[in-house]
């Protein structure tokens, strides 16, 4: 597999804390790579680095060989980048379908991967549970059919089933030639076929390989 995106020496700091200390990753093209580590390893701070929400202190971020770490928010998106927050991921004010409508041409695929988002169309998403907010959200982003395709924590509050079709989607769409990168705690069995896992803790990268040379620790028997 080629490299579609690849992390150089990346520093993040806030304010006086450095939350990333010099990392350096790679991220096949076509494929599914997993952040693994606990709350407060890095693992939200490299999505945003990668996604532009946070400038790097050091570092450079490239994507299909180009140095995009100068880029705004909003010419990443042009380009084909689309990125699910852990948390906050919806409009409250705004309902179902207007947040379908926002993501793109490929909504269809939103409900079609999400049947159960077809009922709350008129719902505004401000009203809805906390895992109902995350199928919108990640419905939002599909829609807008990314090349790269960012998630972070995207199974909080879903249905294991549910998180296991997510999965499978995200696995087949990365066979058709789409980049996701996701953040998890450990890796779940229905992503077992993963492309790569890069385990981080406190700011590094301190493992990168296939998922069947990961240590036990860091499995799920989701």
């Amino acid at each position: 597999m080629s490299v579609e995106l690849a992390l150089q020496g990346a520093r993040v700091r806030y304010g006086p804390l450095e939350a990333l200390h010099g990392v350096g990753l790679a991220v096949p093209g076509g494929g599914v790579t997993v952040l693994l580590g606990r709350n407060g390893a890095g693992r939200t701070s490299v999505l945003h680095a990668v996604a532009g929400l946070v400038p790097l202190s050091g570092g450079r971020v490239l994507w299909r060989g180009r140095d995009v770490t100068g880029w705004s928010v909003h010419r990443r998106v042009r380009a084909g980048l689309a990125l699910v927050p852990a948390e906050r991921g919806v409009f409250g004010s705004l309902t179902v379908a207007e947040h379908l409508r926002l993501g793109g041409p490929a909504r269809s695929r939103a409900t079609a991967l999400f049947p159960e988002l077809t009922a709350l169309l008129d719902r505004r998403a401000g009203t809805l549970s906390g895992g109902q907010q995350q199928l919108v959200a990640i419905g939002r982003a599909l829609a807008a059919d990314p090349a790269l395709l960012l998630l972070d924590e995207p199974e909080r509050g879903l249905a294991p089933a549910v998180a296991a079709r997510l999965h499978a989607h995200l696995l087949a769409g990365a066979a058709a030639g789409r980049t996701v990168v996701l953040t998890a705690r450990a890796l779940p069995r229905t992503l077992a076929t993963a492309s790569v896992v890069h385990v981080l803790h406190r700011g590094e990268v301190v493992f990168s390989g296939e998922p069947a040379e990961l240590a036990g620790s860091w499995t799920t028997a989701r």
